[in-house]
């Protein structure tokens, strides 16, 4: 990004790097004349961000609780540099338990898990977050509800880890036994001719066909929390889980079932989702940086949304990304948008 021409004594951004973060993510600041031998003062809009770590060229600051507006602004001495535009992920529901991605529908109503301790009886297992950005109660019964996804029809699918069961759940959010026997079923995703595939954490992808036959699909190493599954631009099928690796990977598994590695070197890899675009992206830590990474067609990784916490992700109609914690939603708003289903 082009910034004016200023004077010496005037902090000058250069870069700021990722493009994006939530809360409780930090930013790197590259320029000049940013400290003049004393701390400066970071604002996010009329917030001020803690500076982390500081030097006349090299800033690190972390993003604060009620950050919503991202002109950043570094003051030195008196002087302010220009503003420099950032994403800052905005607060749109709390008082969830995803572990996994939220799924998104045609309408943009985003439907999120309140998952629980294993084998815990929630009142709630999924609420519907509509356009407004209210949380409402929408199905209940499912004991550890953690993967969502919908089919080609528009009917959302939701797997129990505890129960090793997928329910289909009708739009009024009454549920019903889909298919069984899943094991630990984690992450599910549908293909291009509405086959279901559930990830049974302790080692199995399950292919479920639209008659409800069910097949092994492939064999992983066991995850220590879940398997995230996503189908890429080539009907792959691209799975995420966390290992006692501390460089995990990305697989990929192709139509018969042959499993390699995508890319290497991710610390505890959770949800995932392509753009329309063809690039991956992943909740995890690089080189100990949490947040989203983005991987393009070519395998060259990026952060591109810093902060906590963040189990998954999707990309919403509007072109938004709806980043999950293990408590709440954010709405970042990235103009991206995400691959459609085929």
């Amino acid at each position: 990004m082009a910034t004016p021409k200023e004077s010496n004594s005037r902090p000058r951004i250069s870069e700021v790097a990722p493009p994006a973060a939530i809360p409780g993510g930090e930013f790197f600041i590259h320029g000049k004349g940013m400290t003049g031998g004393e701390l400066p003062e970071v604002t996010l809009g009329d917030v001020a961000a803690p500076v982390v770590i500081g030097s006349d060229s090299h800033l690190i600051v972390r993003v604060p609780e009620g950050a919503s507006v991202g002109e950043l602004v570094v003051a030195s001495r008196g002087k302010a540099s220009s503003p420099w535009t950032c994403e800052i992920g905005v607060l749109i529901a709390e008082g969830l338990h995803p572990v996994a991605n939220p799924a998104i529908d045609q309408l943009g109503n985003i439907y999120a898990t309140f998952s629980g301790q294993r084998g815990q009886k929630t009142a709630v297992s999924i609420f519907k977050v509509d356009a407004n950005y209210a949380a409402n109660p929408f199905a209940t019964g499912i004991v550890n509800a953690t993967g969502l996804a919908f089919d080609h029809e528009g009917h959302l699918f939701a797997s129990s880890r505890h129960e090793g069961l997928v329910y289909l759940v009708d739009e009024r959010g009454g549920s019903s036994v889909y298919v069984e026997g899943m094991g630990v079923a984690t992450g599910i995703a549908f293909d291009d001719e509405n086959n279901l595939y559930v990830g049974d954490r302790s080692g199995t992808i399950f292919k479920i066909s639209p008659s409800r036959q069910i097949y092994v699909f492939a064999t992983l190493e066991p995850s220590l929390a879940a398997y995230h599954l996503a189908f890429g631009p080539e009907g792959y099928l691209y799975v995420t889980g966390p290992t006692t690796s501390s460089f995990d990977v990305v697989h990929r598994i192709s139509h018969a079932g042959e499993v390699e590695v995508f890319y290497r070197g991710f610390g505890r890899p959770q949800g995932i989702a392509f753009d329309a675009e063809g690039n991956l992206y992943v909740a995890a830590s690089m080189r100990g940086r949490r947040g989203i990474v983005r991987i393009n067609p070519d395998r060259e990784a990026e952060l591109f949304v810093s902060g906590p916490g963040i189990v998954g992700l999707a990309f919403s109609p509007s072109r938004a990304l709806i980043a999950a914690t293990s408590s709440a939603l954010y709405r970042i708003d990235a103009g991206i948008q995400g691959r459609p289903m085929p």
